[in-house]
């Protein structure tokens, strides 16, 4: 358990601007920050931080929240360990009294794995740097490659014994349940394992003895998988086993080097894409860390939407031979397609980064890459256009391919600016490759957006969809009673404005009015128990009560209260109300307009939405009263009509009260 002061303390060190900047771009946009969602794929930026009020929001898909439920989110951690993480990235100590063994029977699958990963990283480390076959081989491997200690230390390289099942019962010893071994793909079950029995010691191997290890971390920076490379000569064998798919590890998501290059990636505002570990690894030592590899598989989409994240420029290392061509010709398409400027540059000799970099100096290695990264498209047609200078048909079937990369180019400048270059370097006049290009264009059609919305923004959506088909041509017998409107509009007050001071008109007990000043949401909260009025969406009464609690125990509640609030429906509730997509821009001043400010309407909006609230209320109380006179003799229904006028009457009250500055 977090005792409550260290938990205000990490969210307060935890600006958001500071801990979103570490997984995304931001970019200033008025009083806040710009960016591309993290959790939907878009091109256009639409995730709005507000360092102000310490949380984010996409206008997008919908996510909301705070430093916390971002790390929470994107990192797929629980409530607990998500201040956890914080508090190390911030220093802060978190002293919690230690968990009993029912408590961590209770832990989470994913937190049960993630810590065997961690476990794995330091084990493979220690055998390398302290076994005699670890130094021998493993160690001896990466000094042969002629990494520095410092970089063997910063990538938290490794080394597996080649021993079948040592990590496996060393695992197991300190404490380690073999199905977690089973279940992040660090052992493998053997064929004489029952199905459907528990899996022990004697039903495991290791999957990567007698190689070197790479771990694979996530964005957070935790170890999530593993690449193991094997020192052996037999072509039978794997030259590299990654880690398999499980809860914590999907590899079209994961990027090599990603963790540790971003902030370089940020600062240089473009990222090298290469194929291999030990690329990544070379170019570090180089000093250059804007740098990632696609960890054993090609390029995805999602692994192009990290990149875009961080940058929009991409340069492409991927090695001189034919396998590299091969796995270029893959990647750049999609990377076209994606809204990347893409540069290539190739090595000589079919070397990759790693080999490049061992026969050059570094200063000579980084002048090789600042000079000879091209633009793809233009690399690509004047390479081509050179070889097929005397063969017509191979040259019209350049000038396709060319057509066809770029056709898949969103930006209709950037297309535009390509077919022109393309042109002169072919040789082949701009309006045919324009057409050529609108031909394919058509034919694709626009891709499809995004879809990714929040639960609420769906469900809404839905209902209104249904409502105006249902009703069309088809008038409605009677009123169709929803209060979501008020009851939300109501909330959003209460938790913007509750605490800013309002006078109002009130009775004493002679019928005498007197001026009354007390807060907004107090003047809310009376006038909702007065006429003993219970919210009906079950999700606002929660947020409801929670300020009526407050209330109650002689505090009034701020925003801050409700966005740091650990129940999810009540913080998301706040955060998605108290961030705007629009600011009033400033100029109107300069022309005379003065643009009056939210808080400043918010007492008559109370008093509005009240009104709306309570009569509609009533219009359903007195609705629903009527429907029963259909089942009553004339005896009952004297009763029911003698209700009716008192409601009729409280409508009045109503009127007076709250309508004096309301037009209706």
């Amino acid at each position: 358990m977090i005792p409550r002061d260290t938990v205000d303390k990490i969210i307060d060190a935890a600006h958001v601007e500071e801990v979103l900047g570490e997984f995304i771009t931001l970019k200033k946009r008025g009083a806040n920050l710009l960016g591309l969602c993290p959790f939907h794929g878009e091109k256009s930026p639409s995730f709005t931080v507000s360092p102000v009020k310490g949380i984010y929001k996409c206008f997008g898909c919908g996510k909301s929240g705070n430093s916390v439920n971002f790390i929470m989110e994107h990192l797929q951690l629980s409530y607990p360990e998500a201040l956890k993480w914080l508090a190390k990235k911030y220093n802060i100590e978190i002293v919690e009294r230690e968990i009993t063994p029912a408590e961590r029977e209770q832990q989470t699958e994913r937190e049960s794995m993630l810590i065997v990963m961690q476990y794995a990283q330091r084990y493979f480390t220690d055998i390398m740097m302290n076994s005699d076959e670890g130094k021998s081989i493993g160690l001896g491997y990466f000094l042969e490659r002629t990494l520095r200690d410092d970089i063997i230390t910063k990538f938290q390289l490794g080394y597996s014994l080649e021993e079948r099942n040592a990590f496996t019962i060393a695992a197991i010893k300190n404490g380690y349940q073999p199905k977690y071994l089973a279940k992040t793909g660090m052992s493998i079950v053997s064929n004489r394992h029952v199905e459907g029995t528990e899996i022990t010691q004697t039903d495991l191997f290791d999957r990567y003895a007698g190689r070197v290890m790479f771990p694979i971390h996530d964005d957070g920076g935790r170890v999530v998988a593993f690449g193991g490379r094997t020192l052996s000569s037999d072509k039978k064998v794997a030259k590299y086993i990654n880690s398999p798919e499980t809860d914590i590890y999907n590899k079209s998501k994961i990027l090599y080097g990603l963790w540790m290059g971003k902030k370089a990636i940020q600062q240089a505002d473009s990222c090298y894409l290469v194929e291999g570990y030990m690329d990544v690894i070379a170019m570090h030592q180089a000093g250059i860390e804007n740098v990632v590899a696609s960890s054993g598989t090609s390029l995805t989409v999602e692994q192009i939407k990290s990149i875009h994240r961080f940058t929009k420029n991409i340069i492409v290392l991927y090695d001189g031979d034919e396998a590299g061509q091969k796995a270029s010709n893959r990647a750049i398409p999609l990377l076209l397609e994606e809204g990347m400027n893409v540069k290539l540059l190739a090595f000589p000799d079919n070397d990759d980064p790693d080999s490049f970099s061992r026969k050059v100096t570094i200063q000579e290695f980084k002048d090789y890459l600042d000079n000879n990264a091209q633009d793809f498209l233009y690399f690509k047609a004047k390479k081509l256009s050179d070889e097929t200078k005397h063969d017509p048909i191979k040259r019209a079937g350049v000038i396709k391919d060319i057509v066809d990369s770029i056709a898949i180019i969103p930006d209709n400048i950037i297309r535009s600016i390509y077919i022109k270059e393309c042109s002169n370097i072919m040789e082949i006049e701009e309006s045919i490759l324009q057409q050529e290009v609108n031909k394919i264009r058509r034919k694709v059609g626009p891709k499809k957006t995004d879809t990714n919305y929040s639960t609420n923004a769906t469900i809404s959506s839905t209902e209104t969809i249904l409502e105006s088909e249902l009703l069309v041509d088809t008038k409605p017998e009677k009123e169709v009673f929803n209060f979501d409107a008020e009851e939300e509009r109501l909330l959003v007050l209460l938790i913007k404005y509750g605490n800013i001071l309002i006078t109002t008109q009130a009775e004493d007990e002679v019928n005498v009015e007197h001026e009354l000043e007390i807060t907004l949401g107090e003047f809310i909260i009376f006038e909702l128990w007065r006429d003993e009025i219970d919210y009906e969406n079950p999700i606002y009464k929660v947020v409801l009560d929670e300020y009526i609690a407050q209330l109650k125990s002689h505090s009034l509640p701020d925003t801050k209260h409700f966005i740091r609030s650990e129940d999810p429906i009540i913080s998301s509730f706040a955060i998605n109300y108290v961030i705007d997509k629009y600011e009033i821009s400033p100029k109107w001043i300069n022309f005379g307009v003065l643009v009056p400010k939210e808080i400043d309407l918010a007492k008559k909006d109370a008093e509005k939405t009240l009104f709306s609230y309570k009569s509609r209320k009533l219009n359903f109380y007195i609705s629903t009263i009527r429907d029963t006179l259909k089942t009553l003799s004339y005896e009952e229904s004297l009763e029911i009509l003698e209700e009716i006028k008192r409601l009729d009457t409280l409508k009045g009250r109503v009127n007076k009260l709250l309508g004096r500055e309301v037009i209706k």
